[in-house]
């Protein structure tokens, strides 16, 4: 579930809340009582969880060895004959 932040126009009170993407905001401020909450535009929860974004192979460099030639190879010799 959502947690969004609130603050309170009458009081100056700022809270937040845990609740359902389909529920109203809340109205009321539960410090004064009066009817001037409103709901607060905050930056969204960003959590990563398990063996991070490098092991799904969208970073580090695990994926650009496999992808790039190794670096102790010798190049290809151009050999020319005169024939």
């Amino acid at each position: 579930m959502p947690t969004y932040d609130y603050a309170c126009d009458a009081c100056g009170h700022a809270f937040e809340r845990e609740q359902r993407i389909t529920e109203d905001a809340i109205k009321k401020c539960p410090k004064c009582g009066k009817q001037k909450a409103r709901r607060m535009i905050s930056g969204g929860g960003f959590i990563l969880k398990g063996g991070g974004w490098e092991s799904d192979l969208y970073s580090g460099t695990s994926n650009r060895k496999s992808s790039a030639p190794a670096a102790d190879s010798t190049p290809a010799s151009s050999s020319s004959s005169d024939d």
